[in-house]
């Protein structure tokens, strides 16, 4: 007899099911949240070191990243008219970066922005976000965070005939004005004459003891090429330091009590383009020139702690009518030490423009340097060091909260989720399966019904010894033969068959009643098979109904056991930090959840068809049995009547 087998296309569907859970599972999920959704866009900005992009191999640190916003990246009618809204978002899309709004003009869509980036790494990838469209924010820009602590002085040089600003916050202020430049290479700068330096003043956040660590660099544009056209001059007694161009050649000067000392002469830059010229100073003095190391000095900065000049030094015009008495000394300076030392050449005040003067006291790595020179001037490679994604609004829950959901979720809670998903595509499998077999015998027992209402008083007629029904036609066979109802009619038309092959030929086509009470039990064995032919793998689903809401909530109540010894470990009591391990906590609650209730609805009404199935099939049992006595029973004897 043929046994009812799982249905090869609902197996192959099941493996289906499965391969896509687990290609799911295991896909490496990409960050969709959102920071805070009271802002409307963002941005994705990728900063690329490597080797075909920005092409920075050597360390970088901590670094101010130039964000260069205009109608070509972003859309200014999307943020507030003088970018206050604007919001800079590490890659875990949860850190805030703190930044500072050089410029922003929203009618010329164009906006020169400072971002703090933390150890960012060469040749490498990093993103960061940008979020902005939200009515109701207000500026929270944060300039000193913007550097970190070895910065002395930054100066954008925004400012007209004012004194510029040092955006550390470090209290830096020039003594001086500047004339300042509206469109210099990054927005604002300023225009040196020759004649008028910029005074620095001596501060103790701009003091060199000796030999201390400095990374000075700014940006420069020469008008035309001028012999030792001094740049950056500071003198304390016989100590002099001066960073200049030599008709288009840079160099740094040191000179002491002893002599002067120049780095030796490279190529020559050209006028009227934009350079970067940096110079560290730690065991020796290194001259970069747009980003490559130009020239080394074997010397050491003497200690320095007197005003300093930007574009010339004190014998420089309006510095020297202003100077005669000289810079006052540093305190316990002896006097005769205070006098200037004679120069040992004829020099001249710096005529062009400059832009982004940064002091620092330490020595900058040599990748802080080149990315600086590639990411803020005009570079070929600052389109490929700094790409702009598209904008993007927030996400829904299925394209976002749920993948940042599962992202969160730890080891422990992906095995849990592992085997309530082995659960679930088995119990779908069963409630396909089943429901597909259910269907077919019912099918099958009512085609057979009909045709058992026809037989007569041969009770095997619908039978043959070898099981085959002899239904009317090849389909209606294939059908019958499906049917509980004729596998349990095949079982009493043997049990006849086989009594009647002994005594046919001594007492003719009857059936003692235990003979029948002997079918009967035939009958009701068969019974029990079908019904549990009909119950298999049912128990399957009672599992997933039973097991998956206990097997989630063991992931659950891990998973916030782990949360919770993460922030005891770090002591860190951030909602931020919190709110992510308790929702991917949560998840395997919700998936055995998902588990159970389909399993539930399913496994009830199976549940129900198979018990009208075993209905069907108790009603058969009794009819055929009442046939058997019926047509099979020996004729009763007629007693005589007694005499009257």
């Amino acid at each position: 007899m043929r046994q009812p087998t799982m249905s090869k296309r609902v197996r192959f569907c099941g493996l289906i099911v499965l391969g896509l859970f687990l290609g799911i599972l295991f896909k490496p999920h990409i960050a969709y949240a959102w920071w805070n959704n009271d802002w409307s866009a963002r941005k994705t900005i990728t900063i690329d070191t490597g080797a075909t992009a920005g092409g920075v191999s050597n360390p970088i640190g901590d670094t101010p990243v130039l964000i260069r916003l205009d109608v070509g990246n972003f859309t200014f009618d999307n943020a507030k008219p003088d970018g206050s809204d604007l919001r800079f978002v590490a890659a875990d899309d949860k850190t805030p970066l703190a930044y500072h709004i050089e410029k922003y003009d929203n009618l010329l869509g164009q906006a020169f922005v400072w971002v703090g980036i933390p150890d960012l790494k060469p040749a490498a990838q990093t993103q960061i976000f940008v979020y902005y469209g939200n009515p109701k924010a207000t500026a929270d820009q944060n300039a000193k965070a913007t550097y970190d602590a070895s910065t002395g002085a930054i100066y954008h040089f925004g400012e007209h005939n004012a004194p510029a600003k040092d955006w550390t916050g470090n209290g830096n202020t020039t003594q001086t004005p500047v004339q300042g430049d509206d469109y210099a290479l990054i927005g604002p700068g300023d225009r040196l004459d020759g004649q008028t330096p910029v005074t620095l003043p001596a501060t103790p956040g701009l003091a060199w003891a000796g030999s201390n660590p400095l990374t000075w660099s700014i940006w420069l544009n020469e008008t035309a090429l001028q012999p030792n056209a001094v740049l950056y001059s500071r003198t304390d007694g016989t100590s002099t330091v001066q960073i200049g161009v030599d008709n288009g050649v840079p160099f740094v000067a040191v000179t002491t009590a002893a002599d002067t000392e120049r780095t030796p002469a490279g190529a020559a830059i050209t006028a009227a383009s934009w350079h970067y010229i940096a110079v560290t100073a730690g065991a020796q003095i290194a001259l970069y020139i747009d980003g490559a190391p130009y020239a080394t000095l074997k010397a050491q900065l003497p200690a320095l702690n007197t005003v300093s000049y930007l574009g010339g030094d004190a014998t420089t015009g309006a510095a020297a009518a202003t100077s005669d008495a000289g810079p006052p000394p540093a305190p316990g300076t002896p006097p005769a030490a205070a006098a200037a030392p004679a120069p040992t050449a004829t020099t001249t005040g710096f005529i062009g423009e400059i832009d982004e003067l940064e002091i620092s006291n330490a020595v900058r790595p040599a990748g802080f340097i080149e990315l600086a020179a590639i990411g803020q001037g005009s570079n070929p490679l600052a389109a490929k060091l700094m790409t702009y994604g598209v904008e993007t609004k927030p996400a829904s829950f299925f394209s976002g909260y749920l993948v940042v959901i599962l992202g969160s979720v730890t080891i422990d809670g992906w095995v849990v989720i592992g085997i309530l998903a082995l659960m679930a595509v088995a119990s779908w499998v069963v409630m396909v399966d089943k429901v597909s077999y259910v269907n077919r015998i019912t099918k099958a027992n009512t085609a057979f019904i009909g045709r058992f209402s026809q037989v007569g008083y041969d009770l095997t007629a619908l039978d043959t010894p070898n099981s085959a029904p002899t239904a009317g036609n090849p389909g209606e066979q294939k059908l019958m033969d499906r049917s509980p109802l004729y596998h349990i009619y095949h079982v009493g038309a043997d049990e006849i068959r086989l009594r009647f092959s002994t005594r046919e030929a001594q007492h003719g086509r009857v059936l003692s009643s235990q003979s029948i009470a002997a079918i009967r039990a035939a009958l009701d064995s068969g019974l029990v098979r079908e019904t549990q032919r009909m119950n298999k793998s049912m128990v399957l689903l009672t599992i997933a109904i039973a097991g998956g809401p206990f097997l989630g909530l063991l992931g659950t109540v891990v998973g916030v056991m782990i949360t919770f010894a993460s922030i005891a470990a770090s002591g860190d009591v951030n909602v931020n930090a919190i709110a992510p391990g308790i929702s991917a906590a949560l998840v395997a609650t919700v998936a055995g959840l998902v588990v159970a209730i389909p399993a539930l609805f399913g496994y009830n009404y199976l549940n129900s068809r198979i018990s009208d199935g075993v209905s069907d099939m108790q009603v058969f049992v009794d009819e055929y049995v009442a046939r058997l006595a019926e047509y099979y029973s020996p004729p009763m004897v007629d007693l005589p009547r007694a005499a009257e």
